[in-house]
């Protein structure tokens, strides 16, 4: 994994430009800077205003662990295309899925109690369940609470990790790579610019599409994306990058 501010970074960026590409985007840790509270989470106004510019020119796209109705509000900039739940929650695509959590939650509820003890807070999100941790005040107690709760996971269920939190998704809604394939198809897009900084993210760092450009935010040296910034303070000296390749590409 590169820096992607190095001369081989800026042509690909260059080259990625010229080709109208699709902007994708993750939201908490990429867009918006993570907090301890979840539902103060933000894009700043420096990043939305230059994904504005950027929209009139390109289509952009958000692809979050949230729920849609959860995300809009937190944006500060309409982007062309919107999925939620890691995927699951596409306005485009008809959900198959919605009763596959109905055990799982069952099993919440009658350990909601212990789990609350532990510090363990849980979100369901419809097509998603998140057990968060963050605020436990012995996060490898809240962990194993969590893990002996789920047990073996289900065929029909994918678990993952993330920031302080266990994700389930039904297996059967794909992930963010899935979803990243459907939009390129729905826009009929020439590349991909994919920028993600969690565990969620992955499935698209590790497709490798030769015409997908992926960007970690944040150095992780056991991710497969193949390029990173810093963090999300980079985002908005990206976004300029993108504004000022993307005018020399229309003006030539």
């Amino acid at each position: 994994m590169r820096n992607l501010f190095s001369p081989e970074g800026e042509a690909d960026l260059a080259a990625l430009a010229a080709r109208r590409p699709l902007l994708a985007f993750d939201f908490d840790g990429t867009l918006a800077p993570i907090v301890a509270q979840p539902q103060q989470a933000r894009v700043p106004l420096a990043t939305a205003r230059r994904l504005r510019q950027l929209g009139q020119r390109l289509p952009v796209a958000v692809i979050s662990g949230r729920s849609l109705a959860d995300l809009r509000s937190r944006l500060g900039f309409e982007p062309a295309h919107v999925v939620g739940n890691h995927g699951a929650e596409d306005p485009h695509e008809p959900a198959t899925w919605s009763s596959t959590l109905d055990g799982l939650r069952e099993r919440l509820r009658g350990a909601a109690a212990e789990l609350q003890r532990c510090g363990v807070s849980i979100e369901d999100k419809g097509a998603s369940l998140a057990l968060h941790y963050r605020l436990a005040a012995d996060r490898s107690i809240a962990r194993t609470a969590i893990e002996r709760l789920l047990g073996q996971p289900e065929p029909q269920l994918h678990v993952f990790g993330g920031k302080m939190v266990t994700n389930v998704v039904p297996a059967a809604a794909g992930d963010k790579a899935a979803a990243l394939r459907r939009l390129v198809e729905r826009t009929g897009a020439g590349a991909v610019l994919y920028l993600g900084d969690d565990v969620n993210d992955e499935p698209v760092f590790a497709a490798d599409e030769a015409s997908w450009l992926s960007v970690r935010v944040g150095v992780h040296r056991g991710s497969a994306a193949r390029y990173f910034i810093a963090g999300p303070r980079e985002v908005p000296r990206l976004l300029d990058r993108m504004l000022a390749l993307t005018a020399e590409a229309a003006a030539g």
